[in-house]
């Protein structure tokens, strides 16, 4: 029990619970100055549980499997909300969700074949980290006018598309590292 409860999946925890959270300001109660502030710490939580595993000796299992499950969560959820709503456009969603598409269907032949997921690239992590950051400076611009509204706007999308496109870096690097365990399983 003491691997579960330590102080990085405790904060993986409360970023899972973060996610409904979110969905319930956004869509339901339309408070969206909390719901900013939801995305925000759930982005910047995420850097932080990963730190504090390494840095107090934590690393565990489940922790290793509760960070991307909050991180895919937290995307899926906001790009289907933000989508809804009209603060993100369909095509930006169809980009990412194809993307994640593609790498369940490798995880999945991956499972049936004996391995396990692939390691976790760093250009994964900064893509989901940036992604993470654009989504609450989106919800400002589209919840705020003026200079304000400007400002979040240019730089939610320069960080969405930044995002985006390390996302399907790392996709890429993915599948490079599938194509060569399914190579040398066949040899």
């Amino acid at each position: 029990m003491g691997r579960v409860l330590t102080i990085p999946n405790l904060i993986s925890f409360a970023r899972l619970a973060g996610v409904p959270l979110f969905l319930y300001l956004f869509l339901v109660s339309e408070s969206y100055g909390w719901a900013v502030a939801v995305l925000a710490i759930g982005g910047t939580s995420d850097w932080i549980d990963g730190y504090l595993a390494r840095k107090l000796g934590q690393v565990s299992r489940l922790g290793e499997l509760l960070d991307p499950l909050a991180d895919r969560l937290y995307i899926l959820a906001t790009l289907l909300a933000f989508t809804l709503k009209g603060v993100l456009p369909w095509w930006f969603t169809i980009a990412l969700l194809a993307r994640e598409a593609v790498l369940l269907v490798t995880l999945i032949i991956l499972r049936r074949n004996g391995f396990g997921p692939p390691p976790v690239h760093y250009v994964g992590k900064t893509g989901t980290f940036i992604l993470l950051f654009a989504f609450p400076v989106l919800l400002l611009a589209w919840a705020t006018t003026g200079t304000l509204h400007t400002l979040s706007y240019a730089s939610g999308w320069a960080l969405a598309l930044w995002g985006l496109a390390l996302y399907w870096i790392a996709g890429f690097l993915y599948l490079q590292q599938f194509a060569t365990v399914m190579r040398e399983k066949s040899a």
